[in-house]
């Protein structure tokens, strides 16, 4: 749990004060905070609403990159989710420690960044009060979706993903939101607390039958992982265009949504951590445990990159040898370039130590990396659909502002979301890091903290 004396001195009532004092009331700078959020959310709301109103033209999407930021933005937060379940459900598996400090941050992120990841497919469709023809309902004009498309795969992988990522996410929730009932003084917090604390006691055999309950549903959610962010990939793999057709794209978004979503849990913990002056629960040797995932998960990232040209090469088809020329030396080379810096080259500095345990370094790091992988995403969408196969119907992207305004957009959403859960919802998991103090520190009257 830590290594130097001062960390050593950290008891159970340390712990819960620590954790529980961030539910206190509301600083000025958590509502500046807000309203930064809720003014870029308005910006791409505001967006969204004048492309309804005027058509999907006023976007940058036209013939014949269809799809543009709005289906990168998709996979991108589909990927940032993946990890949320990687270290809340997998890890716990695995009995891996480390987890237990930032795995209550990692899971809300999982469920916010779904909901930002879902807004997208509805805004690119144009009339998004249409949506419901995705769904598979009994109608007089027997419309039905086709199943054979994995655009509808989509719908139900994530919809699955987010009722059980939201399920899981409450139920770890449940004995810490008793905690802070028991010591909530307004009384929204009493009443916010005491009905989402489900009549939580700590009695002996809640706690049996809430451990029974847990682990079901993380041995329920692992397969979730590799079949989510692969059903994702299929959008591309079952296609024929060239740059997309290739078997190795699941485990390839996979390691990819893994990579950027622990980076994303390395941006939302430094400041968490540095704000609420938490050093003593989230320790360097946890920044230094998923530094090591970054630099795992980069190795696979890297590899799909080269295996992806070496296969172009020997598959002595001029269309895939032309798609990965075009890409380094085409267009939109800024982005490949872009992208091979922020994911392969800059997590190489983790293998020095020293900068695996130094936060400020990887605080930017992270941000370089979720760039990059943003990179990644625009990169395979719009230079496969910019040169497909007849030289006719190639073209290019018109970057629109209501694109960028959405974007932004989705960011603020996603951070409106988060700032909300930290100020009202404990941020860290109070009953698990009891778990790992060593016994002598677990001092006499614990059960009363």
């Amino acid at each position: 749990m830590a290594s130097t004396a001062k960390e050593k001195e950290l008891t159970y009532k340390e712990v819960s004060d620590s954790v529980l004092k961030m539910l206190e009331v509301p600083t000025g700078g958590w509502y500046v905070q807000l309203l930064i959020c809720v003014s870029l959310v308005l910006v791409g709301a505001s967006c969204w609403t004048y492309q309804i109103l005027t058509g999907m033209s006023a976007s940058g999407k036209s013939h014949p990159i269809s799809w543009g930021c709005y289906i990168t933005n998709f996979v991108f937060w589909v990927g940032i989710a993946h990890s949320g379940t990687l270290i809340s459900a997998v890890l716990l598996l695995f009995r891996a420690r480390f987890r237990m400090s930032i795995y209550r941050l990692a899971e809300a992120m999982t469920v916010f960044a779904v909901m930002t990841a879902g807004l997208f497919p509805l805004i690119h469709l144009g009339r998004p009060w249409f949506f419901y023809w995705l769904m598979p309902y009994p109608n007089q004009r027997t419309l039905w979706p086709n199943f054979r498309s994995p655009l509808l795969w989509d719908v139900f992988a994530v919809s699955t993903y987010f009722t059980i990522s939201a399920v899981f996410f409450f139920v770890g929730l449940v004995p810490d939101i008793a905690a802070a009932r028991d010591r909530a003084k307004t009384f929204f917090r009493k009443m916010l607390y005491g009905i989402t604390s489900l009549g939580w006691t700590g009695s002996n055999s809640q706690w049996k039958h809430y451990m029974a309950a847990y682990l079901l549903f993380a041995a329920f959610a692992t397969p979730l992982v590799v079949s989510v962010h692969s059903v994702v990939s299929w959008d591309f793999a079952m296609s024929i265009v060239p740059g997309w057709h290739a078997t190795i794209f699941p485990p390839y978004f996979v390691a990819g949504a893994i990579f950027s979503g622990v980076a994303m849990v390395i941006t939302l913990a430094i400041p968490l951590r540095k704000v609420f002056k938490l050093e003593r629960i989230i320790t360097t040797e946890h920044f230094d445990a998923m530094s090591k995932l970054i630099m795992f998960t980069s190795g696979i990232v890297t590899y799909a990159y080269i295996t992806e040209f070496y296969v172009a090469w020997f598959s002595n088809n001029s269309f895939e040898r032309f798609q990965f020329w075009f890409r380094p030396f085409g267009d939109f080379w800024v982005a490949f370039w872009g992208m091979t810096f922020c994911n392969c080259i800059a997590p190489l500095s983790l293998w020095y130590k020293p900068l695996r345990t130094n936060i400020a370094f990887l605080f930017v790091l992270s941000i370089i990396i979720n760039i990059g992988m943003w990179l990644e995403r625009f990169n395979i969408i719009f230079t496969s659909l910019a040169r497909e196969y007849i030289p006719s119907a190639w073209g290019g992207y018109n970057f629109s502002w209501i694109d960028v305004g959405i974007t932004i957009g989705a960011f603020g959403w996603f951070g409106m979301w988060m700032t909300l859960f930290v100020k009202f919802f404990p941020a860290v998991a109070i009953s698990e890091i009891k778990e790992i103090l060593p016994y002598p520190l677990r001092d006499k009257h614990a059960l009363h903290h």
